[in-house]
Order: structure tokens, then sequence, then C-alpha cells
């Protein structure tokens, strides 16, 4: 009996913090394709202009990563999530009254800055909650509260925009459904963090260096999954095809959740690397069928919507597949008082490619189209596959804690 209350997974602290997630980035997700039709019709900003505008919350959420790690890992983890889980719901508000894109992008970077500490104080939370034997498994269940948040999210903000409602409308929604989730995240109990000792600053305490190999690895993937998030619903538009474009997002969760119930339960019997490298084969198959897609539209609409849907549930069952075996990754290579530091990494990881595939996919989109882009992620994601068998497995396998 004691064995199983201590293996008990779905506490109600552990549910109140995924609820709270999943209204976190439903928030997030619900502005993320409009934000350029928003850059695009408000303030007239051509591609490029909205790349670098959009990269900025990346780049600002980089930066404070790069800090969470040792801020979690030091202080105590509730007051450190409340206060960034605050503020990046305030930013919703800020949004309703930049009338410039200045004071736009400028809130754009502190919404970065409070996403950086929340996404790393709230994931090791969680952690901490979730027993070690279902780690795995646990950090499967809590990711898919972002992967529902994305099938929802984004689908809704372009319902609301293509049926008219403003700007202002979508922006006061994500504010409400953060300040919900701020109130059940306030809810959730925590045990006292045990006392740290002073420790030297080291460079070790920001970045885990054991996870250098599977931090490039993984920047690579990133790179044409931002394209896509942020890009997708304008390729769509481009190609002229049938269909609602915010459904890429709904089919792409639809295939997370699904591997997300298995690929957990796989890395808890031992499994990391091998159920990565099951991930890595259909992420490369939806980025080169994203690639192909606008060929397609020019000889055959239909066809094209077909690989389009595609795509998306590709992209959703490799990357469900990938993303909580890529943190349980970190997670092993690290001491238990750098779990913070551990999540920071991968996180941060993440946040570099999403960042260069943001800014770039802009910019190559603006001066060649984005059929050229999805090329680049292609290759991009073929080098990252080189990399993980050549580098990053041999590593962990020499240097895994547990």
């Amino acid at each position: 009996m004691d064995k199983i209350k201590k293996d008990k997974l779905f506490t109600g602290d552990y549910m109140c913090i995924m609820a709270a997630n999943f209204l976190l980035y439903f928030g997030f997700f619900l502005l993320l394709p409009i934000i350029p039709f928003y850059l695009a019709e408000t303030f007239g900003a051509d591609k490029a202009v909205i790349g670098v505008v959009l990269s900025i919350y990346t780049v600002a959420s980089l930066f404070m990563r790069s800090c969470s790690g040792y801020l979690v890992d030091t202080f105590a983890r509730k007051p450190l999530y409340l206060f960034a889980y605050f503020t990046f719901t305030a930013m919703f508000f800020g949004y309703i009254v930049a009338f410039t894109l200045t004071m736009f992008a400028i809130l754009r970077f502190v919404h970065g800055l409070a996403f950086g500490l929340v996404t790393v104080s709230g994931s090791t939370i969680a952690i901490d909650i979730m027993p070690s034997s279902r780690r795995g498994e646990g950090i499967g269940y809590f990711g898919l509260t972002g992967n529902i948040a994305m099938s929802i999210g984004p689908m809704c903000g372009l319902f609301m925009h293509d049926h008219g409602h403003s700007f202002v409308v979508i922006f006061a929604s994500a504010l409400v459904s953060c300040l919900l989730g701020f109130i059940l995240a306030s809810l959730v109990r925590t045990r006292p963090k045990p006392k740290v000792e002073k420790q030297v600053i080291s460079l070790d305490r920001f970045f885990l260096l054991k996870g250098v190999n599977g931090s490039i690895s993984l920047l690579l993937l990133a790179v044409p999954y931002g394209i896509t998030t942020s890009y997708i619903a304008m390729y769509f538009l481009q190609m002229g095809i049938s269909g609602n474009g915010g459904l890429y997002f709904t089919l792409m969760a639809l295939g997370m959740a699904v591997t997300r119930l298995f690929s957990g339960k796989r890395v808890d019997k031992g499994f990391v690397t091998e159920t990565i490298k099951v991930g890595l084969w259909p992420a490369l198959a939806c980025f080169v069928l994203l690639a192909a897609d606008g060929y397609v539209a020019a000889v055959d609409k239909g066809a094209a919507t077909a690989l389009f849907y595609a795509a998306a549930v590709l992209h959703g069952i490799g990357f469900g597949i990938i993303f909580p075996a890529y943190n349980s990754l970190f997670i092993n290579l690290g001491r238990n008082d750098q779990r913070g530091t551990a999540n920071s990494t991968y996180l941060t990881s993440w946040d570099v490619g999403i960042g260069i595939g943001v800014f770039s996919g802009g910019y190559i989109a603006e001066y060649f189209s984005f059929e050229v882009t999805y090329m680049f992620g292609c290759m991009l994601v073929l080098i990252a596959i080189a990399f993980f068998y050549l580098r990053v497995t041999p590593h962990y396998k020499k240097h895994k804690l547990r």
C-alpha cells in the first residue's frame, strides 16, 4: 500500500500544476498564429520585420532560461514560479494598450523573460512532485498539457481573427486564461526545499556541460519547428488550398497526445536514446512533405491539402516521441541538485533553435519562398539525426547517472 501511495502520479498538486500549465500555454498559443497578422495589419510590417519582432520574444526567453536553472536550484521555487506567471499574464494587458511597434517589441521582450522563468520553474516543480519511478511518464503527461493547448489555442485564435473579432478581444481572452492559470498555480503545494549551501558560481550552474551534445542536436531540430509554428498559417494561405490552417495544430497535437501515452513509459524502462531515434524519422518526413507541398499545390490543390494535414500528424508523432525522452536525457545527465539546471539547458537549447527558426524563417520566406525555408529545415534535421547517432548516443551511454 505504501508503495502504491509513493508511486501515485495524479495527485491534487500534480493536477493543479498541469491545469496551470495548460492555461498558460493556451494563452500563449492563442496569440501565436495571429501575431504576424496583427503586426502586418496594425503596423504594416513586412515578413522580415515580423521575424525580428517575433524573435525578440525568443531571445529574451533564452536569456532568462540561461539564468533560470541557477535561480531555481538556489532559491525557493514556488515564489519564483508565481512571480514569473503573474508577469507573463500581465503582458497580455500590455498588448492591449501598446500603440506603437516599438512598444509592442518591448513588451514581447519582457514577455519572453517571464516565459523563460515560468517554464523552467514550473516544469521543475512538476518533476519535484511526481514520483521518480514514473518520471518519464509524468514528464510526458505534463508536456501533453502544452500540446493540448497547442491543438486548441492556435485554432481558436485563427477562428476569432477570421470571424471578425478584434485583436483586443483575442488579447483579453489570453489574459483571462492566464489569470485562471495563476490562481491554480498558487494552489500547488510544494515540499520544503532543502537548504542549499552557498556554492561557487560556475558555468555548470547555468548550463549543464554534460548536455552540450544533446543541446546541439535538439537545437537543430527546433529550427524547423520554430519556422512551422510561426509561419504555417501564412504558408497555408499562400498555397491557396482548402480547409482550415489552424487544423494543422490540432492534428499535430493529436499526434503528440497518442505517442506520449507510450513514449514516456518506454523512457521509464531505460530506453531514452532508443525512443528519440524512433521519433526522429517521422519528424524528418514532416518537413519533407511541407517543403514539397507548395510545389504540389501549384498542380493539385486536393493532393496538397492531404500532404499538409499528413505533415501535421507526422509532426505530432515525431516530436511527441522526442520531447519527454529528450527531457529525461538531460535530467539523467545531471545530479539531483542540478535538476533546475538540466531543465534550463533542455529548454534553452530548444529556445535557441526556435529563435533561429523564427528569425531565419521570416528572411528566407521573404527573399526566397516557404518551400526553400522548409528545405533548409530538412537539411538541419538530417544533420541532427547523424549527430545524434554518432555523438549524442555514445556520450549519453557513458555519462548518464541514472
